[in-house]
């Protein structure tokens, strides 16, 4: 969604609420420092009007002294203001993250499926990087430019009004009129260079993750014709960004240039007219050339912001985005006492892929469905697993839709192994772990000896202690799926949602983990989906499943 600059950074700022007090410390040394930095310039402007013989009320002692100690208050404040604002900004991209991770916990799996990982690896990385700029960089320097620009026009002003006017007009048009022409002359580009990033990381993951396939098929010269057309066109989007930021720099220079001169002009004009003293235009003029620093922060911030608020913008749709299924949390616990399915509808968008389905899953017994791919098999399972809602009829556990079950107790109470095992990058045993955190490693063996995965296991040079690789590449598929299995048999949980468990594996292999469920029968409530006839010799009803229905 498409937000103003304006929104982006008001819902931006909201996030600083718990850093309040550190960012008002870090507006207040820079407003002090930068004060400090204008009058080192201000009080060598006295200097020289003493030396040239005009009256002033402080003396040269008075007047060097005062020099060395705002020089050095300048550099500890500077210092001071930049790691508080770093502090804070730092501090706050990890609660953006904590919060990024949060909101994509709620919207997995439905609103992740089919989502561009790169694109999601480009918010969750880069983009929030970026957010660094705006925390660091441009909230507490506007404020801190507006303080400071009305304390010098009150000083200025004070030799005459209309030289105050004069300063709060310069002020106003290097620090807000000049960022929005910029910003404005930028467009859409901010947001396009953004987007374009995110599709090349998208683009760069997969072409890794497919780099066999190119190379066996001959398509990597066309891969490569692909990769280099995008990050041309994000160059060329960089590369226009760049030149409206050094057109806009010169701009800004030129105009600071005129501001000065009518300084001058206006206060030699009151000087001959007799309104103000000789101070008042060597003052006066050395004061606003010397004060333009934190305006001019804030005129260099206006292409800048364009990649800021694109970001943003980015960050803000997902953390936004409202999940298809919100966790469920204050119900009573329940004891699983079997599941069914109750005349259910199902459809992904406009497609339907199950209708009027019922089914009953008795306790204690091993229930197959078999069917073509793409009937709503898998489907079935994830609504069990409350993944999506069903758009019609009522999914039970223990004759309670699952709509009023605690979500961690629905999860705790079903053991889900879909067909693709994802394994992270890790050993075998962290990888396990996942099931069951605070599993023994004996109940880690126990579980992988159901899965026929013990022995290969303790073959390998550093047996559980052996790293997977990247996605489990180190691994075949079976391998892959029977590690999938025995983390369903570490979870322990009494409902056991099976989809294609055995799909990779070799007669043995099956019969071993047909043999191990079995056993347990009596223990667990089993839904076994699989087109293998062999492996739905342990079931005790079997289903056929053809266009979204069960017979």
């Amino acid at each position: 969604m498409k937000r103003s600059g304006f929104t982006v950074m008001s819902k931006l700022i909201g996030y600083v609420k718990p850093l309040t007090g550190y960012m008002l410390l870090a507006i207040l040394m820079g407003v002090v420092g930068n004060l400090c930095a204008s009058f080192i310039t201000i009080f060598g402007g006295y200097a020289v009007v003493k030396f040239l013989g005009f009256e002033v009320s402080m003396s040269m002692t008075m007047i060097f002294t005062a020099l060395i100690i705002f020089a050095l208050a300048r550099g500890i404040l500077r210092y001071a203001e930049q790691a508080g604002n770093h502090f804070i900004a730092f501090k706050l991209l990890a609660l953006i993250r904590d919060k990024i991770f949060g909101a994509l916990r709620k919207l997995a799996p439905a609103k992740l499926e089919g989502r561009d990982k790169g694109d999601l690896i480009s918010v969750i990385t880069s983009d929030i990087e970026l957010l660094e700029v705006f925390y660091a960089h441009t909230i507490s320097p506007i404020v801190i430019a507006t303080i400071f620009s009305l304390i010098m026009c009150l000083l200025i002003g004070s030799y005459h009004w209309i030289l105050g006017l004069a300063a709060a007009v310069s002020y106003l048009t290097v620090g807000a009129v000049i960022p929005m022409i910029i910003s404005k002359k930028s467009g859409d580009k901010g947001l396009n260079f953004r987007i374009k990033s995110g599709e090349l990381s998208g683009f760069v993951l997969d072409s890794m993750r497919g780099l066999n396939e190119t190379l066996q098929y001959g398509n990597g010269k066309k891969r490569m014709k692909e990769m280099t057309q995008k990050s041309l066109d994000l160059a060329n989007d960089d590369e226009y960004l760049k030149k409206k930021a050094g057109e806009g720099a010169a701009f800004v220079g030129t105009v600071l240039m005129l501001f000065d001169f009518t300084m001058l002009f206006l206060s030699a004009w009151l000087y001959n007219s007799g309104k103000i003293g000789f101070d008042g235009v060597v003052i006066s003029t050395i004061a606003l050339m010397s004060s333009f620093g934190p305006t001019v922060s804030l005129a260099n911030l206006g292409s800048t912001l364009q990649y800021t608020f694109a970001a943003g913008n980015r960050v803000l749709d997902l953390l936004e985005e409202k999940p298809v299924v919100e966790d469920i949390t204050g119900k009573d616990s329940i004891e699983f006492d079997g599941a069914a399915a109750e005349n259910i509808d199902f459809s992904y968008g406009d497609q339907r892929i199950i209708k009027d389905l019922s089914i009953d899953i008795p306790k204690g017994k091993i229930v197959g469905i078999v069917g073509r791919s793409g009937c709503g098999k898998s489907t079935l399972l994830k609504l069990f697993m409350r993944f999506w809602e069903t758009n019609k009829g009522r999914i039970a556990l223990s004759d309670k839709n699952v709509n009023d079950i605690n979500t961690s107790d629905l999860r705790d109470m079903e053991s889900f192994m879909t067909q693709d095992t994802q394994l992270f990058k890790d050993t075998i045993l962290n990888n396990l772990l996942i099931a069951k955190p605070n599993a023994t490693l004996e109940e880690v063996e126990n579980a992988c000896k159901k899965a026929s995965i013990h022995d290969f296991i303790m073959v390998l040079p550093k047996g559980y202690e052996t790293d997977v690789g990247e996605l489990g590449e180190t691994l075949s598929g079976g391998e892959r799926q029977r590690l999938g299995l025995a983390r369903a048999f570490l979870h322990n949980a009494p409902f056991m949602l099976l989809d294609e468990p055995t799909s990779n594996l070799d007669s043995l292999n099956e019969a071993v983990i047909l043999k191990s469920l079995h056993q347990q029968h009596e223990e667990k409530t089993v839904i076994l989906v699989s087109h293998r006839k062999s492996t739905m010799s342990i079931a005790d009803r079997v289903y056929s499943a053809e266009n979204g229905r069960l017979s």
